[in-house]
């Protein structure tokens, strides 16, 4: 810490749009992969901190997933005559020099100094969007497009996701759903929750194409998640979904504990992912 200055760390959830970015951590050297991350902190530099101000962030997102609400801890160290910025000045200092339309920060708390926004998060929580009776993604409304999966099938047998949905529910071995690359010491995780459900009809979908067009939603919620899980686990379920799978064998997939097997080859698209959101304990 540079001599007189004051050092505050901030907990900031923020979301953005996926689309354009290399994912959600920064990308060091690399002109045309940019990541969430490269921005926040290109913004956080108009805050005077006597030492750079760098995000940890709490849940790494994909290029083309997107997020809700995603968060980061940040440490602003002030000269000692300036005050700690208030969690509200710097929310709206962050979003005045922001330099991407698809990123916002939401909002900002004051936390202690030794809070860490990925290991102290208790519980994550994932979206998956579907669309039914699109014969081709290029007739998804404009601006449903990039934040869905479109199925070409008319629609889907949601009891039979949901019955395979329960074989995920607990603590299990995940490597089934785990895609290489994974950082992960261990593939156990514990699943609190996995639901399938018809979404209303979307307000961007004009009357005369709502009668062919359906929307779903699939939530997922843990404390963490393997490698690019949730986006195997959907792709399973929605393999069940259009007949390709019984809701039984979901379980034989799990119990397989191999990635690499003959129905895990598929990994559904990125962009109808979104971090939904990240608790912690007393906020």
């Amino acid at each position: 810490m540079g001599a007189g200055s004051v050092r505050a760390r901030y907990l900031v959830y923020f979301q953005y749009l996926g689309t354009d970015f290399n994912g959600v951590a920064a990308v060091r050297g690399v002109q045309r992969a940019i990541g969430v991350q490269n921005y926040l902190e290109e913004a956080a530099e108009r805050l005077n901190s006597v030492v750079p101000v760098k995000f940890t962030i709490s849940s790494r997102t994909d290029s083309g997933v997107h997020a809700l609400s995603n968060a980061a801890h940040l440490d602003i160290q002030r000269r000692s005559d300036r005050p700690p910025f208030s969690p509200e000045v710097l929310t709206e200092a962050l979003n005045t020099h922001l330099k991407h339309p698809a990123i916002r920060v939401l909002q900002a708390f004051r936390v202690p100094s030794h809070f860490h926004a990925r290991h102290a998060a208790t519980s994550r929580t994932y979206l998956y969007r579907l669309a039914t009776g699109c014969p081709r993604p290029d007739r998804l409304p404009v601006f449903e497009r990039n934040r869905c999966w479109a199925l070409q099938a008319d629609c889907l047998d949601v009891a039979a996701m949901q019955e395979a949905a329960q074989h995920l529910l607990g603590t299990h071995d995940f490597s089934a759903f785990q895609s290489a690359g994974s950082p992960a010491a261990s593939p156990v995780r514990t699943l609190r929750r996995a639901s399938v459900s018809l979404d209303p009809t979307s307000p961007f979908v004009l009357p005369e194409e709502s009668r062919r067009l359906q929307f779903w939603s699939l939530e997922f919620e843990s404390q963490s998640f393997l490698y690019k899980q949730v986006r195997r686990m959907t792709a399973v379920l929605v393999a069940v979904g259009l007949g390709a799978l019984m809701p039984a064998q979901v379980k034989a997939i799990l119990d397989s504990r191999d990635p690499l097997g003959k129905h895990q080859s598929r990994v559904a698209p990125a962009h109808g992912l979104f971090l939904k959101s990240v608790l912690y304990e007393g906020l």
